[in-house]
């Protein structure tokens, strides 16, 4: 079928969701209708233009691909690995293990996360040479008109589609102060509901086997979530002041590409410990809950979970946004995991779910509505981010904290809604 109740219900869950954002408002008499509507027609638009438009002309996506290893992620997985041989030795290069027989599974510390620290460097010299700075004013000027949203909020917005939660407030560092209470929160939901490119390709790595062209998907689900970010912010903190009282667009610089290397380079450092200790505790936790939820009787014949309780919370979400009944608490599983522990776990786990138990579709919904930082770890991270950024604001961050979880986790669940009320076969090879 290629259109049918299940697409329906998709586009009625955009609805829901903006709902529940407009339930928990500050000031329901202030609903942003043209805002809402904007972002909607801004999250097809890229969904048409990115997967719609290229199949005209017999391409998957406009990113190239489909199934099997993206020359892009082959290429920078590769270039990593050069560099991990020669720093880590056997331990960076499983070919080479002293013993090794078999299949061994890729050391994730010294093999799959220092692909972020070649991203993070690659990214910092595009802004510097103007390229990746060229592609964000062009999002920028669309949300801008679009959105109605002030200079150095647009810029934000826009960057957080390539840069992280905490890099791209660096751009507007220093417009923070002057923010209103709104764009402060439009700048915090957007970090949350997007993802940083260098963690992108961890993504990809993750999904190569699992899902047609992966690299396209979550590109576009980083694309669309952030004008829902905007109209979730907007809607739950509506904004106040006049635009011609909001910060103009500031330019960000490195000193030279080296200064950008080294700074990207660095930062992409401080991104791989924050994800290795994150993942660490997460995980050290997830095993406490499962042997404590264990120690209870068995529910509907099986032992209690973690997975499965957050399964049965989450599974109305994921039915309402296109995901059929029968997969839903398995979909809802997985949201589950990457709102309580980190999307790194919920991507890996998604990956490997097989393929008799989820369809391409479901797993492509998900893909989706995961695609985001929105997680408690996530919390503290940003926090701490901004409050080193503009420390003057930091009341601000904290009492907007949780708001910023929940706007974040539904935007990118709006993002799934819209893939979900298309026709599968619009993204599938």
């Amino acid at each position: 079928m290629v259109w049918g109740w299940d697409n329906l219900r998709a586009l009625i869950g955009l609805g829901v969701i903006v709902g529940i954002a407009w339930l928990i408002s500050e000031n329901r008499r202030s609903f942003p209708l043209k805002v809402v509507l904007g972002a909607v027609a801004l999250q097809f638009f890229f969904a048409l233009l990115l997967f719609g438009v290229p199949k005209l002309f017999g391409a998957s996506s406009l990113f190239g691909g489909g199934e099997g290893s993206n020359p892009i992620i082959s290429t920078l997985q590769n270039a990593t690995l050069k560099g991990t041989q020669f720093v880590f030795g056997y331990v960076g290069d499983n070919s080479s293990f002293p013993g090794a027989e078999g299949f061994i599974p890729p050391i994730f510390i010294f093999q799959i996360l220092p692909i972020i620290i070649v991203v993070a460097a690659l990214s910092a010299m595009l802004w510097h040479w103007k390229i990746l700075r060229y592609v964000t004013r062009v999002f920028a000027f669309l949300f801008a008109r679009i959105l109605g949203l002030g200079g150095a909020t647009s810029l934000a917005v826009s960057a957080n589609i390539f840069m992280g939660m905490t890099e791209a407030p660096i751009l507007v560092k220093p417009y923070i102060k002057g923010m209103t209470r709104s764009e402060i929160f439009i700048l915090m939901t957007t970090g949350f509901a997007t993802i940083a490119g260098s963690v992108l390709v961890v993504y990809v790595t993750f999904l190569e086997d699992a899902m047609s062209n992966p690299l396209a998907q979550l590109l576009t689900a980083s694309f669309m979530a952030a004008p829902a970010a905007v109209a979730l912010a907007l809607t739950i903190v509506p904004e106040t002041a006049p635009a011609s009282e909001r910060a103009h667009e500031p330019d960000f610089e490195y000193q030279s590409t080296m200064d950008a290397f080294a700074r990207g380079a660095s930062d992409g450092l401080q991104i791989v410990l924050n994800i290795a200790t994150m993942l660490i505790a997460a995980l050290a936790l997830l095993y406490i809950a499962n042997v404590l939820l264990g120690a209870l009787p068995d529910m509907f014949g099986a032992p209690l979970s973690l997975e499965r309780v957050l399964g049965w919370i989450f599974s109305p979400l994921m039915y309402i946004i296109g995901v059929p009944m029968g997969e839903a608490t398995q979909a809802g599983s997985l949201m589950g995991v990457k709102t309580v522990l980190t999307e790194f776990i919920a991507f890996e786990r998604l990956a490997n779910v097989p393929d008799a138990e989820m369809t391409a579709r479901t797993r492509m919904i998900l893909a989706h509505a995961i695609c985001g930082f929105a997680n408690f770890g996530s919390i503290g991270i940003l926090i701490g981010g901004l409050s080193i950024i503009e420390p003057t604001k930091r009341d601000v961050f904290l009492s907007l904290a949780w708001k910023t979880l929940l706007a974040g986790t539904l935007a990118t669940c709006m993002s799934g809604a819209v893939v979900g009320a298309l026709p599968a076969a619009l993204f599938i090879n």
